[in-house]
């Protein structure tokens, strides 16, 4: 199994790519096998069907990179060395993780992945798609002066682990503005906003290890971090993608996608 897909844009190619870190379903069956199976077989955290969601922006010229390995092998937005994303009393899942968002045990007893068995997988897993995208990145600002990373990710309504109340419908996150140019965040937002769908800016997500590390605007490499409720394009029960759910929140972010090709050959 490949580690990742690339999608080359159909249309001329805009300095804008697309992470989908987390739609990735493959597990190897000697990880699988230490794992609790009924867990293992839904899979829970996945980010489902977001590179069918996003499949449209090859048309509007933007590469794409999707992971093929499940995050609960690696999860490809985690820091490799362990350093939490947050300190405010969520359930915190580490880049080789033993919990589910709500605490539940991944792994059968005795089958937690020890320090070597981390290690192993954040050279074989994490590293190629980090470096593949850098490498994505480097050759997009060659070519453009300026490049701008759209991390694409989806959650549940609701998860109790990370957060009581239901999750707004869309939260863009940009390290509390540090992460892109103002000018790219001021058009995402304008771009998401009252569109019928519930809105929050750098809460309670403000873009993860892959936001956080990329993005550095100082040095024309932008990076934002959309997260959105399955809700938006799957059905009532967060199982099955609904084609008639996601075409209303493909207009919304296929507006954003040009608005943000535009605005980034202003800055």
């Amino acid at each position: 199994m490949e580690i990742f897909r690339i999608t080359e844009p159909s249309a001329p190619k805009v300095p804008i790519i697309i992470s989908i870190p987390h739609a990735g379903t493959y597990v190897p069956d000697d990880i699988k096998s230490k794992m609790n199976a009924e867990l293992a077989e839904q899979l829970d955290d996945t980010d489902w069907f977001v590179d069918r969601l996003y499949h449209f922006a090859t048309e509007l010229g933007i590469t794409i990179i999707k992971a093929n390995y499940s995050r609960w092998v690696v999860d490809l937005n985690r820091n490799p060395e362990n350093q939490p994303l947050y300190n405010d009393g969520r359930v915190i899942t580490d880049v080789v993780t033993i919990t589910d968002f709500n605490g539940n045990q991944i792994y059968k007893d005795n089958c937690t992945p020890d320090a070597e068995e981390v290690s192993r997988r954040v050279e074989l897993y994490h590293h190629p798609y980090h470096e593949k995208l850098a490498e994505l990145l480097h050759q997009t600002k060659t070519e453009f002066g300026k490049v701008l990373l759209f991390d694409a990710h989806s959650i549940r309504k609701s998860v109790p682990g990370i957060r009581s109340e239901d999750f707004p419908d869309l939260i863009l996150g940009d390290n509390d503005e540090t992460s892109a140019d103002l000018e790219l965040i001021k058009t995402a937002m304008d771009s998401l906003q009252n569109k019928g769908y519930e809105f929050s800016h750098n809460h309670p997500f403000k873009g993860g290890y892959i936001t956080r590390n990329f993005g550095k605007p100082q040095e024309s490499i932008h990076a934002l971090q959309l997260e959105m409720c399955k809700t938006n394009y799957m059905d009532s029960t967060e199982t099955k993608y609904d084609e008639k759910n996601a075409e209303k929140i493909q207009m919304v972010l296929k507006e954003t996608l040009a608005k943000l090709i535009e605005s980034i050959k202003k800055i």
